[in-house]
């Protein structure tokens, strides 16, 4: 099928014929004839690389050309970068929405397409904004992550408000191969799209003894060291291809970095450059043995790295330059980054209360499928390593001839339905028990038939929480959110979370900061960080002088759960108080993708928690506003008058201060050539421009001062 006869904009097919697209792959043609462009649901399952954003971008210019909007959902924020990317400069308008999730973002109503995660959207929705009644065209990128314990729930009950919402609005829902697309297909109204098809023809095989046996052929792999994964790696390079390999852990993806660059040993003007941007921004051991690696063209890939580092890795291995990637599963998940020859090394992983378990099915092909680079690559090989001659037999049951497993919903637990019940009643969606269960019924957890009695049992202790928490009363049979249910609905917090910080604030007369941070981090909302025998003595140490701080009694039978909340508010506390990257990393033995993780987890409670204060506790309000700008930036109470200038931040700030610029006030006084010799005459003019036009309230800082790791 060729793209001049599609019914598709003008630009569209002009930006298709300048990368040399003019045929539609075989899995399109049969989304086109199955109704794409007739405004038909579809569910498209089939390979990665086959083409399945093009389907979904070409349904979207069709939208947008009859008068429509689109909204194209994503599982994570680097993917929803990446989509901006894509769609930006086709001749629409496109918008971005992954940030704060307690506002209503208006002003994206004037795009045509808006990428945005399913957090975001669930926050959009409780915010009643109002632009989402005009979304024409649904896009579920990666939709079989429906069954994420985790997040899978938010994106199911997003697309049943959606759906009730619009209900003649199509939807476009993308897949990985999954067992039961019959089911997703039906929720959906979708007709399904199945395909195995391939751009690049893919070789899967098991790797045993200096040999890969695939299904029809065997292929000898000679001996160039004395490790069998690595040999696989400069096999590949010898021949031209790249190769990402996958291992079970982070210290084993470094371990195999390291191996593979004292293999390869590739030395270039253009490796050392992205070894010396690394290292200009490498705070920590972590990144300097990442430029060593680099320099030699290896590297790895995990999310204990700062986003700079990463984005080199991507950049580099992109261009060619980079030869491997070491990486956990995390890159397979979001990131199109293919290569010659995938190496899934490690098919166990460990899991807590399970220990070693064999990854799902899909995840393998989630990481076979990144074998072949289309257009570049003759083929693609997906490679496991066994360990003895019977595992070769096994490896190919289990993985290579497997069915990939079933999706199932997650909205049966209560300790996700909780916050969606909450939103139902507090948007309208639900006013009484019973249309919250009609709601209920639109669910995929209610299509596949999953028990109605268990999912009922659920929704009534789940409104029993909310009554007893005062989130909500009744009145007759009517549900109506207290003010209280309303404000946590839209600050999109868990219940549970809000319950736990009420209950700490109410009656507490002092402030401190590891008090709110200790709390904080012990809500289910919080991520926190593993806790290692040689933490202990910190722990202990700091509980002998400060135990008198914490806003919440620690129980008798405190476990890993308390230690983890105490250890992760500890290296907040560290964050706040300035102390360096590289001590927090060794301190707590993380990594800066961390760090910065836990501080973006804690920013958005810590926001929370000052609105709840003002409503249960308004003497504590003001120092937790204090504690807020102080863990997005990483400072003292001391520097905040200077950080809420743009283009000051934690580096900056802290100069102007070590040279007696303490105010806005100093600053003034001082003048653009004093204040310039601290920070650079550029800075400083943009500086003095907001002294002088704004000389009482200066502009808070904007959301793209909050990249961690580059600050001044």
């Amino acid at each position: 099928m060729e793209i001049a006869d599609l019914p598709i904009p003008p630009d569209l097919a002009a930006s298709y014929a300048r990368r040399g697209i003019t045929e539609l792959y075989p899995p399109q043609a049969a989304c086109v004839e199955a109704g794409l462009l007739l405004g038909k649901n579809l569910l498209i399952a089939i390979p990665t690389a086959s083409g399945k954003t093009l389907v979904a971008e070409m349904a979207m210019h069709h939208q947008v050309e009859r008068g429509g909007k689109c909204l194209y959902i994503v599982p994570l924020r680097a993917l929803a970068s990446e989509k901006f990317e894509e769609f930006s400069g086709k001749g629409l308008r496109v918008g971005i929405a992954t940030g704060d999730l307690d506002r209503r973002d208006d002003y994206l109503g004037r795009n045509d397409i808006i990428v945005a995660t399913s957090e975001k959207v669930d926050s959009l929705l409780r915010n009643r904004t109002p632009w989402l009644a005009e979304i024409t065209l649904l896009v579920l990128d990666e939709v079989h992550l429906i069954d994420d314990p985790s997040r899978g729930a938010t994106l199911e009950m997003v697309v049943a408000k959606l759906r009730h919402k619009n209900p003649a609005m199509q939807i476009i829902a993308l897949s990985a191969t999954i067992g039961n697309p019959g089911d997703l297909a039906g929720w959906l109204d979708a007709e399904l799209v199945e395909s195995d098809w391939r751009p690049v023809d893919l070789r899967e095989g098991v790797f045993f003894q200096n040999g890969i046996q695939f299904a029809d052929h065997n292929r000898e792999v000679g001996r160039r060291s004395k490790y069998e994964d690595l040999d696989l790696v400069l096999d590949t390079v010898e021949e031209g291809g790249q190769c990402l390999v996958f291992v079970s852990s982070r210290k084993n993806a470094e371990a195999f970095a390291k191996r593979a660059a004292s293999g390869l040993k590739l030395a270039n003007p253009t490796l050392a450059g992205y070894a010396d941007k690394i290292r200009s921004n490498a705070g920590t051991d972590m990144g300097r043995i990442l430029a060593a690696c680099v320099a030699q063209g290896a590297a790895f890939h995990h999310a204990g790295l700062a986003r700079e580092e990463r984005q080199i890795v991507e950049a580099g291995f992109r261009e060619g330059e980079i030869k491997v990637i070491a990486s956990t599963p995390t890159l397979a998940a979001g990131l199109n980054l293919p290569a010659r020859r995938v190496i899934v090394r490690d098919y166990l992983r460990f899991n807590a209360g399970e220990g070693m378990v064999p990854i799902p099915v899909r995840e393998y092909r989630q990481m076979a499928g990144r074998a072949g680079r289309p257009h570049l690559d003759p083929y693609g090989e997906a490679v496991l390593i066994a360990k003895s001659e019977e595992m070769v037999g096994e490896l190919f049951d289990c993985y290579i001839d497997a069915p990939a497993e079933d999706v199932r919903s997650q909205c049966a637990n209560e300790a996700v339905l909780c916050t969606h019940i909450l939103s139902l009643i507090a948007t309208n969606f639900a006013r009484e028990t019973g249309e919250v269960l009609r709601f209920m019924d639109g669910t995929f957890y209610a299509h596949c038939g999953e028990s109605p009695r268990a999912l009922a049992r659920a929704v009534d202790r789940v409104l029993e929480f909310l009554r007893e928490a005062e989130m909500i009363t009744e009145v007759g049979e009517w549900l109506e959110p207290t003010e209280y249910g309303s404000l946590v609905s839209r600050l999109y917090i868990d219940p549970r979370s809000a319950e736990v910080i009420v209950t700490a604030m109410t009656g507490r007369k002092e402030y401190t900061d590891i008090g709110l941070l200790q709390l904080l981090c012990s809500t289910p909302d919080m991520l926190t960080l593993y806790v290692r025998r040689n933490d202990m003595y910190l722990l202990d140490r700091f509980l002998a002088d400060h135990r008198d701080e914490l806003w919440m009694e620690i129980p008798w039978d405190a476990g890993e759960g308390f230690d983890r909340s105490l250890k992760t508010a500890l290296l907040l506390l560290d964050w706040a108080n300035e102390v360096g990257e590289d001590t927090i990393c060794e301190r707590y033995n993380v990594g800066p993708g961390d760090v910065y993780g836990v501080v973006e987890s804690v920013a958005w409670l810590v926001h929370a928690s000052r609105h709840l204060a003002r409503l249960f506790a308004p003497h504590l309000a003001g120092p937790i506003e204090e504690m807020e700008l102080r863990t997005k930036h990483g400072i003292k109470k001391e520097l905040l008058p200077l950080i809420r200038l743009r283009g000051i931040g934690r580096v900056r700030a802290r100069r102007l201060f070590n040279n007696g610029l303490e105010s806005l006030e100093a600053l003034r006084a001082a003048g653009p050539e004093k204040v310039g010799k601290v920070i650079g005459q550029k800075i400083a003019a943009q500086v003095f421009e907001q002294l002088e036009g704004v000389r009482d309230e200066i502009e808070e800082v904007g959301e793209e001062q909050a990249t961690l790791f580059r600050f001044g």
